[in-house]
């Protein structure tokens, strides 16, 4: 694909704490897909990502969060977003976004100014949104069960999600280094929601897998452990949706508002 020939795609980006992902779409489908790059191509793409110099009808950027919160629809107003921010404990190394996440929650969340400011002179402050937003939409929209925990792995890092009744329940995300810490997360959050481990299935995206050793520590506690197979986008044969399903699903997303 030429790069002068993409100003009707979309550019999804998913960024990590050191590494990123890109993928290019349109027509409802991936179109390239290049996986865990330096972050100084961001700002300076080697010949080989000249695409993400492209020109797009839309960018959309998963950044990484220092913190957030979430805020009930009914209690948000913009005019509060710098109230709400002040639970964040803001550096001045930080910048605060907020964000509609669903129609019963607002997020509110904060992000390395560093980061944030080559984002914006490249492809502008409003292409960035909440990272799991993606995620949590497609989850959402897809009939989520209440006994089913939502567990995406990046790295040394954990995020889970839960519904009950199609509503989001909890959303967080942990560090871990060993299998014995994400399993004791795991049972930790199942416990707060109430649920019996062994009644639980986990859904898995990202970078684990039933029988890789994270998964094999998890499944001596949950009742069962399966891959995610949703997909917000037609991906090419051969393609392990589940590895990229955090960064395929922001194209459901919209922008933030920096404050």
């Amino acid at each position: 694909m030429n790069t002068n020939q993409h100003a009707g795609y979309t550019l999804l980006i998913r960024i990590g704490l050191n590494s990123f992902s890109y993928a290019v779409a349109g027509q409802g489908r991936m179109l390239v897909l290049k996986e865990n790059l330096d972050l100084a191509e961001l700002s300076q793409p080697s010949e080989s990502n000249q695409m993400l110099s492209a020109e797009y009808v839309q960018h959309i950027i998963g950044i990484p969060y220092t913190g957030f919160t979430l805020v009930p629809a009914s209690l948000f107003s913009p005019d509060k977003v710098a109230d709400f921010a002040r639970f964040l404990d803001v550096k001045r190394n930080e910048k605060v976004f907020s964000q509609q996440l669903d129609s019963d929650n607002h997020v509110i969340f904060k992000a390395n100014t560093t980061l944030v400011d080559v984002i914006a002179e490249k492809f502008g402050i409003n292409s960035i949104v909440f990272a799991p937003k993606g995620w949590i939409k497609l989850t959402a929209a897809n009939s989520p069960v209440d006994n089913h925990i939502y567990l995406n792995v990046e790295g040394e890092k954990a995020e889970f999600l839960n519904f009950k009744e199609g509503k989001l329940r909890f959303y967080n995300s942990f560090e871990f280094m060993v299998p014995d810490e994400l399993a004791y997360f795991a049972t930790l959050i199942a416990n707060e929601l109430q649920l019996q481990p062994g009644d639980v299935t986990l859904v898995l995206s990202g970078n684990i897998t039933p029988e890789d050793e994270n998964g094999a520590r998890l499944d001596r506690f949950f009742g069962k452990l399966t891959l995610n197979s949703l997909s917000s986008l037609a991906l090419p044969e051969q393609t392990a949706l589940h590895e990229i399903l955090t960064l395929t699903a922001l194209s459901l997303c919209g922008s933030s508002e920096a404050i």
